[in-house]
């Protein structure tokens, strides 16, 4: 994993003043250098600039990026130096001084001294023609794509997925990114067509933001990348209020909440040529029948769910998996122990609560039981070295400010500091794991799937009562910002992009617009919070569950298959029949953990008073003293969250003191 940055304007002329340049690059990278701690690079042309931090993963000591590899081409017709038998005449190599500005020169400095934020700093300046890529994510099938391209005659440099990707390119054009199964965000330049492209995976695992700026393309993975560009300024406007008050911790897929900023949508690629950037889909969920038995069915999701989980244990260095003891994440970490104990390894696994749990835990219809004991059975039967790790209430608060960092936005309260925190911690341990997000996206394993008011009411089905978001607010915002009709507009735009299926009936459809909105939304919104959470230490975060094949077999499944004999997540349950004790297999669902020690909500509820009482802080125009008053002295809620199933009350105080937060750190120019 890693991060990338970089910009394009086809009418400037870079190399004229590649100091002035450089420099950007650098501070796009220390915006991001959390993202890729052990070494950087940086890439310039006359129209094109390229930034990467790298976390090292596959091919520790040739897989530096930017990488750029030559073409050559006779006649308009392309010829590749990696194609046997091809005469290749070098271009002459100078110094930068003497040469920099000659037809087909290539210079590659090695810097020996370290750059000022750490790590090996590469820098490339190229004017022949070339490709050249930078990467954040990992291509698990790299082997079978590299031993194809090797079979047509390839020849490669390194053992890195980097390079995969880029001789991928330079075969088969940027059709190619079809052929990948992974998650990655990439940049890739092609000087000869004068073309920078911009790719995202299929489900959006891998984030990537961009700005068009007058003639300029600017993107990043993070938004601060972004902001490090000079002259680009946070900027707020009513939209992006109501993506913060109505929609948040959600965003609208495609953009990035600050005006102007926006993202790069999952399955799509947008190609910038000549000043004028095009987006192009590459992949998008289709409907049809589903004609395999039940039987069937579990045979090939058992098959997907195991080849994706031994696919992206990939990795030059050890993995590890976050077990809590339910099915997605102890079938994940089953499947891993398995392989690694055929090699003679030990898995490292992980598990999260908080201090003060099992004295203060609430039991309720989200969260029946704590996970500790089903977390002890699964170590027993797979074999694990395994870590409890807790959080106590006063890291957990002073991390809600660190996942605004991480962020850079307001975020899932401490539904994200916590899991800040817990991989700030297995990053000591290990720097790749697997996960069990996304099971309950896939699979419908969230309440709204079941509940009769999810296929009544016409709104977002893990946030359907606009009241609720609005108790803290200011009667004066209430009327200002169009929450209501904002929240519909996005609502009703993913439910008319629903893939549908002919002949299917109300119930169905409407489960179906349940299952989209699911991908779209909410599983978009847990992605951004384990890739965020994750990189911000320096840990790469894997979902197998979120494989594109699984994604695509499962959402034509009919819901009587998913939920065999009125069973949560049945299928998935059938699928991993063999694989894990009966009783953790059939495990009522039991979602990611949270604090309820009163000392945490009584932390929020002073800050924010504190926060009021200042007349400088930014939330304090947004919020009513007196409703703010009233709600601290009532009985926090917790058995009607406000989103999702883990943030009621203490997670709403927690939200506006990251907004607070968010807005003295960016200081955004107010458009409203």
């Amino acid at each position: 994993m890693c991060g990338i940055a970089g910009f394009c304007d086809h009418r400037a002329a870079y190399k004229k003043n590649p100091g002035k340049w450089v420099s950007i690059l650098q501070e796009m990278n220390r915006a991001q250098k959390r993202r890729g701690p052990d070494e950087d690079g940086i890439y310039l042309s006359d129209h094109c600039g390229m930034a990467h931090v790298r976390l090292s993963i596959i091919d520790l000591e040739r897989g530096q990026q930017p990488m750029t590899r030559e073409m050559w081409r006779n006649d308009a017709k392309e010829v590749r130096a990696e194609q046997p038998g091809t005469q290749i005449v070098r271009p002459e190599q100078t110094n930068m001084q003497a040469g920099a500005e000659q037809k087909g020169t290539q210079i590659d400095i090695e810097q020996s001294s370290k750059s000022p934020f750490s790590g090996q700093n590469s820098m490339v300046l190229c004017n022949g023609n070339s490709c050249t890529v930078v990467f954040n994510g990992e291509i698990y099938n790299m082997p079978e794509l590299r031993k194809e391209l090797l079979s047509q005659g390839v020849r490669f440099e390194s053992d890195s997925d980097t390079e995969v990707i880029l001789q991928g390119y330079l075969r088969y054009g940027e059709a190619f990114v079809t052929r990948l199964n992974g998650i990655f965000a990439i940049a890739l330049w092609d000087s000869y067509r004068e073309t920078l492209f911009l790719f995202r995976d299929r489900a959006g695992v891998k984030p990537l933001f961009y700005r068009k700026w007058d003639d300029t393309l600017i993107y990043a993975s993070e938004i601060k990348g972004i902001f490090a560009y000079p002259g680009i300024e946070p900027v707020v406007d009513c939209d992006s209020l109501c993506e913060i008050f109505a929609l948040g911790p959600a965003k609208t897929y495609g953009k990035g909440v600050f005006k102007d900023i926006y993202e790069v949508l999952p399955g799509h690629y947008l190609a910038f040529q000549n000043g004028i950037l095009t987006e192009h889909c590459y992949w998008e969920l289709e409907s049809h029948p589903h004609e395999d038995s039940f039987a069937e069915t579990v045979e090939k999701t058992a098959w997907l769910v195991e080849d994706s989980v031994k696919m992206q244990m990939l990795s030059d260095i050890p993995i590890s998996t976050f077990l809590s003891g339910g099915v997605d994440s102890s079938l994940v970490t089953a499947i891993c122990a398995r392989e690694l104990r055929k090699q003679g390894k030990i898995l490292n696994t992980f598990s999260f609560d908080f201090e003060g749990n099992q004295k203060y835990f609430r039991a309720n219809a989200f969260q029946p039981s704590q996970d500790r004991p089903w977390v002890e059975k699964m170590v027993e039967f797979s074999q694990t070295r395994h870590r409890f790790l807790e959080c106590d209430h006063m890291e957990l608060f002073q991390y809600l400010y660190h996942a605004v960092d991480a962020r850079d936005l307001p975020c899932m309260a401490d539904v994200e500091s916590s899991m800040l925190y817990f991989c700030s911690q297995v990053v000591k341990y290990n720097k790749v794991t697997l996960t069990g997000e996304c099971a309950d996206e896939i699979f419908g394993g969230y309440p709204w799937f079941h509940k009769k008011e999810a296929f009544e009411t016409q709104a977002f089905p893990w946030s359907a009562d606009m009241k609720v978001r609005q108790t803290l607010l200011a009667e004066e915002w209430i009327h200002l910002l169009p929450m209501e009709e904002y929240a519909r507009a996005a609502y009703e735009r993913t439910i008319r992009e629903t893939p549908a299926l002919p002949g299917e009936d109300a119930e169905e459809k409407r489960r179906r617009e349940i299952a989209y909105l699911n991908l779209k939304w909410f599983m978009a919104t847990l992605l951004d919070r384990m890739d965020r959470a994750s990189m911000y230490s320096g840990l790469e975060a894997r979902v197998p569950l979120a494989d594109h094949r699984i994604i695509e077999y499962v959402w034509n499944v009919p819901w009587s298959m998913k939920c065999r004999d009125g069973v949560v997540k049945g299928l998935l349950r059938h699928a991993g029949a063999g694989k894990l004790p009966d009783e953790v297999l059939w495990r009522k669902k039991s979602p990611y953990p949270k604090t309820y020690h009163p000392a945490y909500e009584k932390m929020l509820g002073e800050q924010l008073k504190e926060v009021l009482a200042d007349a400088q802080a930014p939330v304090r125009q947004f919020l009513d003293r007196k409703k703010v008053q009233h709600f601290l002295d009532s009985p926090l809620d917790y058995g009607k969250p406000w989103y999702g199933q883990l943030m009621a009350g203490p997670q709403m105080l927690a939200f506006m003191l990251q907004v607070n937060y968010w807005m003295k750190k960016y200081r955004p120019r107010m458009m409203v």
